[in-house]
């Protein structure tokens, strides 16, 4: 790959990324505002470090010889705006492993802004929302009336440093549905439901995973809800920590969690990487016919997913710019739902719909 920066390469993805980009034949320019970090990484690798910090430098003067950027540094609600200012800029393609809704639904905000300068923004190019996404579009091409589509998430790895940071970072901030075309803010864990992941029932509550805002451009469908699989004591504990988030949003205990992350936390290890897995779930409806199709996708470790699905997506941009739609994109509006199949370890199947009398759903009145 010629023309590939990626930025926050010495944090824990990243590092995962900038490595697999080298053994794919690439030298990509591994970034960040950390000088050591950097040129560590660089000399470990073979290839440019680069220092750039977002907050005191001009990002548009690092960017204009670069064809593409891949950004690894979260939380992206502080990095993905100056980054995608830049290269509107510059006419520099921007890529993310951003999973933060916020983060998706203002780069779709800025589409007009960069078809005119002819430039691709593509959020979310790892196991936030690859697999989600390209599932959700094939979902939609199979029952084309569905106006209800919900996502079913659930991995048995880690978190590294980096997720884990911004999950406090959100913590206490509630959750959000999609609802006829609105993003709508509701309390954490406000619904409840059985989901089979592929070994029977399984207890999942909503999550504000970003398809609540990729899937509707993928899929056109105006009403999404995103579920993890979690233990029935959970609902209660993300309820707490919801009704709390006047302590949790203040500065020293974030300061203080983060501080714990730090020491405690990198991300799995090599084995963990190679042996756990994660099966996204998907259910679209048609209210009118009650029609209704399902699918699992099984997949390898959502960080391993996450750095092939980066590299590969980088490389299609670089290859053939001229394949991938200018504007604000999902991996399945750039690529299409099979992008995932072409990942190793990847596997999907269309699930028969049991009878529904057997499934109960409910909704968590926040406690006042």
């Amino acid at each position: 790959m010629d023309a590939l920066l990626i930025y926050g390469a010495y944090g824990y993805t990243g590092r995962l990324i900038a490595r697999e980009a080298v053994a794919q034949g690439g030298s990509p320019v591994v970034a960040g505002r950390d000088g050591r970090a950097v040129a560590r990484q660089a000399d470990a690798l073979g290839v440019e470090g680069r220092v750039i910090d977002l907050e005191s430098d001009d990002p548009a003067s690092h960017l204009e010889r670069f064809d593409a950027v891949v950004n690894c540094a979260g939380p992206f609600v502080d990095t993905a705006e100056p980054l995608v200012t830049a290269c509107l800029e510059t006419g520099t393609d921007y890529l993310d492993i951003t999973g933060e809704f916020p983060v998706f639904e203002s780069l779709r905000q800025r589409d007009d802004a960069a078809r005119e300068t002819e430039v691709t923004l593509l959020p979310g190019v790892g196991f936030d929302v690859v697999p989600s996404d390209c599932l959700a579009a094939f979902l939609a091409d199979q029952l084309p009336a569905a106006d209800t589509l919900r996502l079913g998430i659930k991995s048995d790895g880690g978190l590294s440093r980096g997720t884990a940071r911004t999950l406090v970072e959100h913590l206490g901030s509630g959750g959000v549905v999609r609802r006829n075309g609105r993003l709508i803010q509701v309390p954490a864990a406000f619904r409840t439901r059985a989901i089979d992941f592929g070994d029977g029932p399984e207890h999942a509550v909503t999550i504000p995973w970003g398809d609540v805002v990729t899937a509707a451009h993928s899929t056109g469908i105006e009403s999404v809800e995103v579920y993890a699989a979690a233990p029935s004591w959970a609902t209660r504990g993300l309820a707490a920590a919801d009704s709390l988030g006047w302590l949790l949003e203040r500065g020293p205990v974030k300061r203080l969690l983060k501080r714990v992350i730090d020491t405690r936390l990198d991300g799995p290890d090599g084995a963990q990487l190679a042996a756990d897995s994660a099966v996204v779930w998907g259910e679209v409806t048609d209210a009118e016919t009650s029609r209704r199709t399902r699918a699992r996708l099984r997949t390898p470790n959502p960080y391993a997913l996450t750095a092939e699905a980066a590299v590969v997506a980088a490389e299609r941009m670089l290859e053939d710019q001229n394949s991938v739609p200018d504007g604000f994109q999902t991996p399945a509006s750039a690529f299409g739902s099979e992008f995932v199949l072409e990942l190793a370890g990847t596997k999907r199947e269309l699930v028969e719909t049991p009878d529904e009398s057997n499934e109960s759903t409910r909704v968590l009145v926040k406690p006042t």
